[in-house]
C-alpha cells in the first residue's frame, strides 16, 4: 500500500507521486506518516520533509504551510518548497547573513519588521540545513537510482 503524495506552493506543484512514507516538521513535532495513518490536519513548520519511496529518499526544504492526510492521500500546501538539488547554498547563506545583520543592528522598531525578518530567517535556516545535510546530492535522486540500475 502506498500514499498518494502531493506538495504544492502558490507557484507550482513541487512533487507528486505514490510514496511509502513522509517525515515532516509539524506543530506537534516531527512525525512520520505511513500508509493507513490516522487522519491528520496540521500546521507545517519550516524545516525538512523527507519522502521515501523504495530505496529512494527525496529531501525537501519547506518554509511552512499546512498538511492534510486522509484515506492514504497527503496534500501539503507550502509557502515555499524546494528539492535539495534546487537549493543554492551560497545564496541562502548570503540571505541569512543579511537578515542576521538587520536583526543585530536593531535599527529602529518602526523601520524593521522583526516578525517578518524572523520568518525569513527560519526559511533560510531550513534551506541551509537541508542543503548542507545532503551536500553530496546535486542530481535528482531518480537519476542516481537509474544510474545504479545501469551499473548492475
Amino acid at each position: 500500500m502506498k500514499i498518494q503524495f502531493k506538495i504544492a506552493t502558490p507557484e507550482k506543484v513541487v512533487y507528486e507521486a505514490e510514496v511509502d512514507q513522509i517525515t515532516l516538521p509539524t506543530k506537534m513535532g516531527e512525525i512520520t506518516v505511513l500508509p493507513n495513518h490516522l487522519p491528520l490536519v496540521s500546521v507545517l513548520l519550516p524545516g525538512e520533509i523527507l519522502v521515501k519511496t523504495g530505496q529512494e529518499d527525496l529531501p525537501l526544504a519547506v518554509s511552512g504551510g499546512f498538511v492534510e492526510f486522509t484515506d492514504n492521500k497527503m496534500t501539503i500546501l507550502a509557502d515555499t518548497a524546494e528539492r535539495v538539488e534546487e537549493i543554492d547554498e551560497q545564496r541562502a547563506e548570503a540571505a541569512r547573513s543579511r537578515i542576521k545583520d538587520l536583526l543585530d543592528k536593531k535599527v529602529s522598531a518602526e523601520a524593521v519588521d522583526f516578525t517578518a525578518l524572523a520568518v525569513k530567517m527560519e526559511k533560510e535556516l531550513a534551506r541551509l540545513k537541508v542543503a548542507r545535510k545532503y551536500k553530496d546530492i546535486r542530481k535528482s535522486p531518480q537519476i542516481r537510482i537509474e544510474k545504479e540500475k545501469d551499473q548492475s
